[in-house]
């Protein structure tokens, strides 16, 4: 019996995630001025939305996500710059708000490890190379 309850609650969780409140202001509604709505959805598309984590703010159907297009476009209309905006969601949010993350000592692993891993392989590759040959 207790199993069947966990399941059950496991399987009701994602429901309980979202509150009941109706959506930000502009979660899904553009902005009137086309240029405006253009340049919110291109910063949307580089933020990352941090409950769903794969995807971006302009594609999830996350409450948060919906808070943040609402903001981005809130602070859009309001005049501000995309660069504005997404520096200030680094601020708040991290570096893993955004899906470009700088380079400096804590992402440096991010940026690095995958040319090491390249030069380790092609080191292995020429060493079974050279013993076939000879």
């Amino acid at each position: 019996m207790t199993a069947i309850a966990g399941l059950m609650l496991a399987i009701a969780m994602p429901a309980l995630a979202d509150s009941n409140l109706p959506p930000a202001r502009y979660a899904n509604t553009q902005l009137r001025d086309p240029a405006q709505e253009a340049q919110a959805r291109a910063l949307m598309a580089t933020l990352r939305c941090l409950v769903c984590q794969g995807q971006a703010i302009s594609d999830s159907d996350a409450e948060m996500a919906g808070d943040m297009r609402s903001l981005v476009r809130t602070r859009i209309a309001a005049g501000e710059s995309p660069q504005q905006i997404r520096q200030s969601l680094i601020a708040s949010y991290g570096d893993y708000v955004t899906y470009d993350p700088p380079f400096n000592a804590l992402t440096a692993p991010l940026w690095l490890l995958p040319l090491i891993l390249l030069g380790i392989g092609a080191w292995l590759a020429r060493g079974l190379f050279k013993r076939r040959r000879g």
